[in-house]
């Protein structure tokens, strides 16, 4: 399955070693503009409502893998994994819930990289 990813998982970021030997298929590709990134200090999340196409990678990702990940990202408990479109394909997504950060600064540029 493909997994986008667009903070601390992303390569040069401190989680991204979680991912393991997973394949990135392709850099740099963009959700469609119906999310915010928010900053929460160490990490950011992507929560849905907003009006920002939100910058990531996409990694193709073994059923195997799937529990550390979502140990990493604490799913189902704080984020939640969901499918989304991400040009031509659908890759799940750790999405925070907007109750969990509703006061958190928004990323303006959609990038983690460039906040």
């Amino acid at each position: 399955m493909l997994l986008f990813v667009y903070g601390t998982l992303r390569e040069g970021e401190v989680g991204h070693s979680e991912l393991g030997t997973a394949p990135c298929i392709a850099r740099g590709v963009r959700t469609e503009p119906c999310y915010e990134l928010i900053d929460l200090g160490e990490y950011p999340a992507l929560v849905e409502g907003g009006h920002q196409a939100v910058v990531g990678d996409l990694y193709e990702v073994g059923d195997a893998l799937l529990p550390q990940l979502d140990a990493y990202e604490d799913a189902p408990g704080l984020y939640q994994r969901k499918t989304l479109r991400i040009g031509e394909h659908d890759a799940q997504c750790y999405l925070l819930p907007r109750e969990h950060a509703p006061d958190a600064p928004r990323i303006a540029s959609g990038d983690w990289r460039k906040r």
